[in-house]
This record gives C-alpha cells, sequence and structure tokens, in this order.
C-alpha cells in the first residue's frame, strides 16, 4: 500500500490515506505515543476529514513504534491544579471518542504494542481491533489518579463481561494480546511484522460491501449503548474534581518522580 501524506504541519500526528483508506497514526514515539491537548486537536481533525472524503471508506487508527497510545500524557498535567494544561479535562479525548463511534464508516484499531489507559479506551471504542502478537493492555488510571467512568467502564463491560471489566480497573493488570483475543477484547492477533498487511486485507473486505449498510448496522449497533454519553459526562466531571484533589494528585506526582503511589492514606475519605 501507497499512503499519501496529508497535512505535513501536524506535529503529533501523521494522517495519510492510500486507496480508499485512511490511517490516522499518532506520533510521538519519545512518548509511547501519549496524548496532549495537540494530539488529540490533531487527531479530531483527522477523523473529521475521513468523515467528509467521500473517496475514504475505512479508517485504521495506529501508533508510531512499540505503542498503540498510551492514553493521557501525564507530563502535562499541572502540578497545582491536577488538570491538563490548556484544556480541561473533559475536553481532552472524549471528542475523539465521539468521533470513533459516529463517523459513519468503520474504523479499525492497529494496535503494535501498548494500548494502555486511555489508549486502551481509544481501541475499545473502535468496531474492530487487529492486534499484533506484542500487543499490550490494560488499565491504569486509579494507580495514576484518573479514571474512566463512562464508556472505558460500561462499554468496557459490554465487550468483555462486568467481572472481567472490573479485574481490569480494579487491579490495573496487563495483558497479552492472546489474553485479550480469549476476552473478546480484540478480533485477530497476528504476527507483528504482518500486522499492516493483514489490517489492508480485511478493510479491502469492508470496502467490497455496501457502504449505507455499513453506516446502518454501525449506528444500530451503538444505539445500544449511545446512553453512555450521559455517565461520560458525569464521569469527567467528576474526573475534573478528583484531579485537583491531593488524592488525586497523587498517583501523576508519583509517576514523575518514578516512586510507587501511597493512596492508603486516602481511604478515610470514603
Amino acid at each position: 500500500m501507497e499512503w499519501k501524506k496529508e497535512h505535513p504541519e501536524f506535529t503529533d500526528v501523521v494522517y495519510e490515506t492510500g486507496g480508499e483508506i485512511a490511517k490516522i497514526t499518532i506520533n510521538r514515539p519519545d512518548k509511547r505515543n501519549a496524548v496532549r491537548r495537540q494530539t488529540t486537536k490533531e487527531m479530531e481533525l483527522s477523523f473529521l476529514e475521513a468523515w467528509h472524503d467521500d473517496g475514504v471508506g475505512v479508517v485504521v487508527l495506529t501508533g508510531v513504534g512499540n505503542a498503540f497510545c498510551s492514553g493521557g500524557d501525564v507530563s502535562e498535567r499541572d502540578p497545582e491544579t491536577g488538570r491538563y494544561k490548556g484544556v480541561e479535562l473533559d475536553g481532552l479525548g472524549t471528542m475523539v471518542h465521539y468521533l470513533i463511534r459516529n463517523i459513519p464508516k468503520p474504523v479499525i484499531a492497529m494496535v503494535n504494542g501498548y494500548a494502555i489507559g486511555g489508549g486502551h479506551v481509544y481501541h475499545l471504542l473502535c468496531d474492530l481491533s487487529i492486534a499484533s502478537e506484542k500487543a499490550v493492555f490494560g488499565q491504569v488510571g486509579p494507580r495514576f489518579g484518573s479514571f474512566d467512568a463512562g464508556f472505558g467502564a460500561g462499554y468496557l463491560a459490554r465487550v468483555v463481561g462486568e467481572k472481567k471489566a472490573r479485574e481490569i480497573w480494579f487491579l490495573c493488570r496487563r495483558y497479552t494480546a492472546q489474553q485479550a483475543l480469549d476476552m473478546g477484547l480484540v478480533n485477530w492477533v497476528v504476527p507483528e511484522e504482518k500486522l499492516e498487511e493483514e489490517t489492508i486485507k480485511i478493510c479491502q473486505e469492508i470496502m467490497e460491501l455496501s457502504p449505507t449498510a455499513l453506516k446502518s448496522m454501525k449506528f444500530a449497533f451503538n444505539a445500544e449503548t449511545d446512553h453512555l454519553y450521559g455517565a461520560e459526562k458525569t464521569g469527567m466531571s467528576m474526573l475534573r474534581m478528583f484531579s485537583s484533589m491531593e488524592e488525586g494528585k497523587e498517583g501523576s506526582q508519583a509517576f514523575l518522580e518514578k516512586r510507587k503511589p501511597d493512596h492508603t492514606k486516602f481511604r478515610k475519605n470514603l
């Protein structure tokens, strides 16, 4: 596949088109593709362009290097307020969630490495996920002063079941690609060197089908969980308040200071 690079002015995302495929690649390898406001802004613009491009039938979301996306860039959080610099917490990434779900074209997550935290939610929300054998999945929010009480909870439970979803959030373990396949979190696992090739094959299969039928089915599937937008807004409002609390700051500060967070003192707040 020959890719044509669009928007060379982008710094955090590479947006490319090839045939009828649009590929959105998070491009912050030094941060394991952790996102900041500039990243999500460029992701939003890329999804909107793919949405309005009649030549695009399928969108692929991926990351460069050994990571798909490792979530929010903790170094971008203000140590005083706990909020991400230059943006309210409920504006960081949630519009990307909306676009993944509502673009009237299938979105495939091509998971090449770490899909952690917010990156785990991105891949979860994609219509399909294909992972390399080296992909790693998991949540870290409760360890680092964050959580996703919207789609990251409700939709995850729909995909893998209540018990497994609670395990993922309550233990913050990491899962291999095979474990993700076994729990229904991804659709396929392939050798690392075959990842893009197999992804393109899946895209080509999809593009042989009726785009209106695919759009209608995507919206029909979404209808079962669209009520989670309310939970997402409520959860993000809670997260904004939590991030400004001492407890919310502890995890991110521990990460930046390369130490183990101490949450024991906060149990008195329950």
